[in-house]
């Protein structure tokens, strides 16, 4: 027994590395002015069976037509009936290009196209954020097109 009481008081004292880290971090975004825009090209079709075209000068043809500031226009096309009173098919479809712009859109001017985004810039207004050394986080909301993001990371290690 005294022995076991000697080893209990005179016992090594335990040991151990402790590490602890605090990482703490603030983002802040305003976002900037954004358009995106993508211009359509023109397309034109014309199908058909048991029947003539003319573009108003040569049968059985269609007009090249013409372009103008990037834009196709396909001109006037006729379409006659090979044998009256028998059956016939006609199709025809026409997509008009947006214009081909003469010069570069200025700060938030968007050029005439079909499929347009436009994103005004953001306002940071009153956008803050802060992290007090006991961990504290503060986040202040902006304007429009802002983000505030704040993050308190504790992390412990015993070895």
């Amino acid at each position: 027994m005294k022995l076991l009481i000697f080893l209990l008081f005179f016992a090594a004292p335990a040991r151990a590395d402790i590490t602890h880290a605090i990482t703490t971090s603030t983002q802040l975004t305003v976002s900037a002015a954004a358009t995106q825009a993508q211009r359509i090209g023109s397309s034109f079709s014309a199908t058909g069976s048991n029947i003539d075209t003319t573009d108003g000068t040569t049968a059985n043809t269609v007009s090249a037509g013409t372009i103008t500031s990037g834009v196709y226009s396909p001109g006037t096309i006729a379409a006659t009936q090979d044998n009256p009173g028998a059956a016939f098919s006609y199709s025809q479809s026409y997509t008009q290009a947006d214009a081909v712009p003469t010069s570069a859109p200025s700060v938030g001017a968007v050029g005439n196209f079909s499929n347009v985004t436009s994103t005004a810039a953001g306002v940071a207004g009153s956008l803050a954020g802060t992290i007090t050394s006991q961990g504290v986080v503060t986040i202040t909301a902006g304007g429009a097109g802002t983000s505030a993001i704040g993050s308190v990371e504790s992390a412990l290690t015993v070895k």
